[in-house]
C-alpha cells in the first residue's frame, strides 16, 4: 500500500496532518480524563456515607450479637440493634448507589467528550487519507511498464484542467495519438502527480 505521497510538499502535509491527528487525539483523551476525575469528586460524599454506614452497621451487629448472649433477655436486647444495623446497611447501599451513578455519568461524559473531540478532526482528515491511499495504491499497480503511461496520459487529458494540458502541448490529444513519448510522459506525470506519485525513472527516458 502507498501511505504517503512521493511529492515532497504533499508528503510533508500528510505527515503533519497525521501527527496532528495523534496529538489532537491525545489532547482530548487527556481532557476527558481530567473531566472524569473532576466528576468523580462528586462521588466522594456518597462513598463516605457508604463507608461510614457500613462501619456503623458492623458495630450495631457486633453489639447486638454480644447482647444476644445475655440469658433470658438477650433476644429482646439484640432486636433493636439488628434493626439499626439493617437501617445502616440501607443507608450504605444508598450511598454506594449514588456513587455508582456518578461513576457511570463520569465515564459517559468523558468518553463522549473524547470521541467528539477526536472526531472533530478525524472525520475531516481520515477520509482524505483513506481516499489518497486507495487511489495511490491503485495507480501504482498499473505502473509495470512504459506502456502503462498511455493510460495515465489518457486520464490526464480527460481529467486535468485545460491550462495544465496546454503547458504540456498545444495538441496533447494529437501527440498522444502519434505516440509522442515526451508528451505522453509529461501527461502521465501530470496525472500521477495528482495522485501523489511520480513516473518511475525506469519507465521513461524523458525529463519529468
Amino acid at each position: 500500500m502507498t501511505w504517503y505521497s512521493e511529492i515532497p510538499a504533499r508528503r510533508t502535509r500528510q505527515l503533519l496532518g497525521d501527527a496532528w491527528l495523534v496529538f489532537w487525539s491525545l489532547l482530548w483523551i487527556w481532557v476527558a480524563l481530567r473531566l472524569y476525575d473532576l466528576i468523580m469528586n462528586l462521588a466522594k460524599p456518597g462513598l463516605a456515607v457508604a463507608e461510614g454506614a457500613t462501619d456503623l452497621a458492623g458495630r450495631f451487629t457486633s453489639a447486638g450479637d454480644s447482647l444476644g448472649q445475655v440469658p433470658l433477655v438477650g433476644g429482646t436486647l439484640q432486636s433493636p440493634f439488628d434493626g439499626m444495623a439493617g437501617a445502616s446497611e440501607s443507608i450504605a447501599q444508598a450511598g454506594q448507589t449514588a456513587a455508582d451513578a456518578v461513576g457511570v455519568l463520569a465515564r459517559f461524559l468523558a468518553i463522549s467528550l473524547a470521541v467528539l473531540g477526536i472526531a472533530s478532526w478525524a472525520m475531516f482528515w481520515v477520509p482524505l487519507r483513506v481516499a489518497f491511499i486507495r487511489r495511490a495504491t491503485a495507480a501504482r499497480r498499473f505502473l509495470d511498464s512504459s506502456d502503462d503511461l498511455d493510460l495515465f496520459a489518457l486520464r490526464a487529458m480527460a481529467r486535468q484542467p485545460l491550462h495544465l494540458l496546454a503547458r504540456v502541448s498545444d495538441d496533447p490529444a494529437g501527440a498522444w495519438r502519434r505516440g509522442d513519448k515526451r508528451v505522453i510522459g509529461q501527461l502521465a506525470s501530470l496525472e500521477l502527480r495528482s495522485e501523489g506519485l511520480r513516473v518511475p525513472a525506469g519507465l521513461s527516458a524523458t525529463d519529468q
